[in-house]
């Protein structure tokens, strides 16, 4: 198993008593269409995890985590709303890394080296199970939605297009 995603399911073990059943795949799952064909899956049922930058307001420049299904495109200006800030960002893949500890393409929705304001897509909950990612842009583990949301502090808010 890769370093980045046995690190993932260490952290998930200790941090939250979770033992990820973590899959990886030699074709990679970069896009959500391609974790999903990887993973026998719809692709709404893919929990993507994005970190973004608010920006303006009391806020200013604090990273934030929207899991999506990977259905949906999330909406900055819906985000940016919720959170309070003038606008939001896609946020900096430097940043990124070392703030949350994990790099784009493999920033799993838990085991994050920080807490960050989190919030869940709804469409997520309408199944039983759903796809995040392990660490690595080729690397999975599959959780119950309400237990993803339990896990990630999340509030469930839709800020979709």
């Amino acid at each position: 198993m890769h370093a980045r995603a046995s690190e993932f399911a260490e952290t998930a073990r200790e941090r939250y008593d979770l033992d990820p059943d973590v899959v990886e795949f030699d074709e990679g799952t970069k896009t959500a269409a391609a974790a999903a064909d990887a993973v026998g899956c719809e692709t709404a049922a893919i929990a993507s995890t994005i970190i973004v930058e608010l920006e303006g307001g009391d806020r200013d420049g604090e990273l934030v985590a929207a899991i999506t299904s990977g259905a949906n495109r999330l909406d900055l200006d819906a985000v940016a709303d919720h959170f309070g800030a003038d606008s939001a960002s896609m946020g900096d893949p430097e940043e990124i890394r070392e703030e949350v500890g994990w790099s784009i393409g493999g920033v799993p929705p838990i085991c994050h080296d920080r807490d960050l304001p989190t919030v869940l897509d709804p469409r997520l909950e309408t199944y039983e199970t759903v796809y995040g990612a392990a660490g690595t842009p080729s690397s999975m583990f599959a959780i119950a939605p309400d237990r993803l949301a339990e896990l990630a502090g999340a509030t469930v808010v839709d800020l979709t297009e």
